[in-house]
C-alpha cells in the first residue's frame, strides 16, 4: 500500500478552501445546507468532519455520508451517537491521504456505507471525497476558526482537488 503525505510546501495553499467559505456559528449550519439542498437539489451530501457532522444532524440534516476522527482540533470531539447501519473504519495517520482511507471513501460513495470512523484524522479526506463524489454533490468540511467550505462537486472543483493530490508526495507503506 501506499500514501499521499502532504508536503510542507502544500500547507499554505491548503488555507484556502476548495469551495464556498461560510463563516458564523454552527447553528446557522443547518439552515445554510437546507437551503443549499433545496435549491441545488445534490446527488450526495457528504459530510466531512465531527463538527460539521454533529452541527448538521442535530439541524435534522440526514447526509448520505459522514466522515469522523472523533476529534475536534486534535482533542477529543464531542460524544455524538450518528444513526448508522453500514460503518467503515479505516485508518489515516496525521498529513496523509492512505490508500486504505481513500478506498474506504470511494466504497461508500458507491453505496457500501453511511459513516466512515478515521482512526487518526479525516482533515485531508476531503480532497479525495471531492475527487469520488458524483458531479452535483455537495461536501461540506471544516475551516478551522474560520467556518464551513461547502464545495459543488463539478468537473473544476474535481480537477483542483487533483492538483492537490498531484502534488502531495507518494510513499510506499508497508
Amino acid at each position: 500500500m501506499s500514501a499521499y503525505v502532504l508536503p510542507q510546501k502544500l500547507r499554505a495553499q491548503l488555507n484556502h478552501p476548495l469551495g464556498e467559505l461560510v463563516s458564523g456559528r454552527s447553528v446557522d449550519l443547518g439552515q445554510l445546507l437546507r437551503a443549499r439542498i433545496k435549491s441545488t437539489q445534490p446527488a450526495k451530501v457528504i459530510l466531512v468532519g465531527d463538527s460539521v457532522s454533529r452541527s448538521a444532524y442535530q439541524a435534522g440534516l440526514k447526509p448520505d455520508l459522514i466522515i469522523i476522527d472523533k476529534l475536534e482540533k486534535r482533542q477529543p470531539a464531542v460524544a455524538f451517537t450518528y444513526p448508522s447501519g453500514r460503518v467503515i473504519k479505516a485508518r489515516n495517520r496525521a498529513g496523509m491521504i492512505e490508500d486504505n482511507a481513500r478506498l474506504a471513501v470511494e466504497r461508500a460513495i458507491r453505496g457500501e456505507a453511511d459513516l466512515i470512523e478515521v482512526d487518526g484524522e479525516e482533515d485531508l479526506l476531503a480532497i479525495v471525497t471531492v475527487l469520488a463524489a458524483p458531479a452535483g454533490s455537495i461536501v461540506v468540511y471544516g475551516q478551522p476558526h474560520k467556518g464551513v467550505v461547502i464545495v459543488r462537486v463539478t468537473e473544476t472543483a474535481k480537477a483542483n482537488a487533483a492538483k492537490i493530490l498531484e502534488q502531495m508526495d507518494r510513499v510506499e507503506q508497508s
